[in-house]
């Protein structure tokens, strides 16, 4: 991806892991959909169909699975923007097809594989779409079922976690972990998505890995950081001091990620001011090497810098 976010990245992170997308699967698929779908042979696949203008607010995952005895796929679109999306059912009939045509294109084949769709959403506002594309279709609920059969109709499943209860959410540590954060980051003032950080630490606790559990510690705190903007230097101060009681392996992971990201910080502002001073020595007509020697950039990207300049 060209663009990349913090809630693409840890949710691609967690769900590649194949244990952690078979736990959601048997957890939150409805009994009658999960006993045609042999769990055992999910595989997660490369392939993304998301544009680079959606790139920011869609993330997904595609995982070739048998179903019904027959090689099928699970689509997984995770929205991760702070309203709901009344096209979403258009989206991924297009992307639905665009794994068809990729299909037949590389198999040669005239046989569709059956794809069943899942929407995860964690947004502020609360989903009030009806999750067909016959709903998004002018005048299609009012018409005889006989005409019905015309147009095209189908269902997606729809998990919106913002309203989860601790009680809802269901599975091993790093599924409760994923549901947990992603719940509360949009939701959560400081003090609550402190309180869901230390519990996330606890179910960590659960695993028999100690590796993969700071490994996981890392990554989860990654995306709290990145995604979890108002957090204040006072709010990660607190949350060491009460991650030494509750997993004491944490303390250190955090305070190592928030010196790193404040360095990042640091660095991303010396280039960005590094670029304006390098825009205001093109407009006074200093060479490249002038300007190179005066910002540090390198001569590709001053020479870069001038040309968007010209247009």
């Amino acid at each position: 991806m060209k663009v990349q976010n913090p809630h693409d990245k840890f949710f691609k992170e967690t769900f590649s892991n194949v244990e952690v997308a078979k736990d959601f699967m048997k957890h939150y698929v409805p009994e009658n959909i999960l006993k045609v779908i042999d769990v055992n042979t999910l595989e997660p696949l490369k392939d993304s169909f998301i544009n680079e203008d959606l790139q920011e607010v869609f993330s997904d995952m595609l995982f070739k699975v048998r179903i019904n005895e027959k090689e099928g796929y699970l689509y997984f679109l995770f929205e991760h923007k702070s309203y709901t999306s009344k096209n979403i059912s258009f989206q991924l009939l297009k992307y639905m097809i665009e794994i068809w045509e990729a299909k037949i294109k590389k198999e040669k084949t005239d046989e569709l594989p059956m794809i069943i769709p899942l929407v995860i959403y964690h947004g502020n506002d609360k989903w009030n779409i009806r999750t067909t594309l016959g709903e998004m279709i002018t005048g299609y609920k009012d018409l005889p079922e006989d005409l019905k059969k015309f147009t095209p109709d189908y269902e997606y499943l729809l998990y919106d976690i913002s309203r989860y209860t601790d009680d809802e959410i269901k599975g091993e540590a790093q599924l409760r972990i994923l549901l947990t954060i992603f719940r509360d980051i949009f939701t959560k003032d400081n003090k609550c998505l402190q309180e869901s950080i230390l519990r996330a630490a606890e179910y960590l606790r659960e695993l028999d890995d100690r590796e993969t559990g700071i490994e996981y510690f890392e990554t989860f705190m990654r995306y709290v950081f990145s995604a979890g903007k108002n957090l204040t230097k006072e709010d990660v101060v607190e949350i060491i001091e009460k991650m030494e009681y509750i997993y004491p392996e944490g303390s250190e992971v955090v305070m190592t990620i928030a010196e790193k990201l404040r360095q990042e910080g640091i660095e991303v502002g010396a280039k960005q001011r590094a670029v304006e001073v390098a825009k205001k020595l093109i407009e006074i007509n200093l060479t490249i090497q002038q300007i190179t020697e005066a910002t540090g950039l390198p001569k590709i990207e001053v020479e870069k810098i001038a040309q968007e300049m010209k247009h």
